[in-house]
């Protein structure tokens, strides 16, 4: 077995969703969750198919995000995954909608970090193990941290 670490390379300004699913259809339906989902959403899917062909299938309603998800899949070759890159939305705003696609088994992250995506890859294939999103904490928040989150929740809409 090989350690491999993929760095997820997106678009600015943009966030993404990596998951694992389990059937040809994950696109199409991930399609209709996302778009029904916000209004004004762009996005990218990307998911690795692992029996037949074993393409990387896309979807999407932006060129560059569908690119770029296209790009990132076929660099991570993982089991039945598939990557998501949005713009104009959060994963907040989708995330729940994702989940209840019927072939969706897993959600690994969903960020706006630089993430990298740890996989395993044996004589079969290839697997993610998990991810690094973000970097280390580097401390505990105290009250003027507290503050300033409640904030920025407030400043972007998500708190009153």
């Amino acid at each position: 077995m090989e350690l491999k670490i993929v760095k997820i390379e997106k678009p600015a300004e943009s966030n993404i969703i990596l998951g694992q699913a389990h059937f040809i259809k994950t696109v199409e339906d991930l399609y209709e969750a996302l778009i029904s989902s916000v209004p004004n959403i762009k996005f990218g899917i990307a998911f690795c198919e692992s029996s037949g062909p074993c393409l990387v299938r896309t979807e999407g309603n932006d060129e560059e995000l569908k690119s770029a998800a296209a790009k990132n899949a076929f660099a991570l070759a993982s089991g039945h995954c598939f990557i998501i890159i949005l713009k104009n939305a959060y994963p907040i705003n989708v995330l729940n909608a994702v989940k209840t696609v019927p072939e969706v088994c897993n959600i690994y992250c969903a960020t706006a970090n630089e993430v990298e995506v740890v996989t395993a890859e044996t004589a079969q294939g290839r697997g993610i193990i998990g991810v690094i999103d973000g970097l280390k904490s580097k401390g505990i928040e105290k009250e003027k941290d507290v503050k300033e989150r409640k904030e920025f929740l407030r400043k972007i809409g998500y708190k009153l």
